[in-house]
């Protein structure tokens, strides 16, 4: 699979997860696919939220990793 297929792949997968995201007040953006990393900013109520490095790696990476081959982890931006 090329660059371009696993970044639309990594953006559906972050457009899926907007809305469970969004009942709790925030938000994620895809930012950009690089070297096996997805980049996301978080917005709303994520932001200073002490429960976003959790919701990153055990909700939204957790899924990318399974959803997704080549994804080898998330970052926030």
């Amino acid at each position: 699979m090329d660059e371009k297929e696993i970044a639309k792949q990594a953006e559906a997968v972050i457009e899926k997860l907007k809305p469970y995201i969004r009942r709790d007040g925030g938000d994620i953006r895809f930012v950009k696919y690089e070297d096996g990393i997805v980049y996301v900013e978080m917005l709303g109520a994520c932001v200073g939220c002490s429960l976003v490095d959790t919701t990153l790696t055990d909700g939204v990476e957790a899924i990318m990793l399974e959803e997704v081959p080549g994804i080898i982890g998330v970052e926030q931006i």
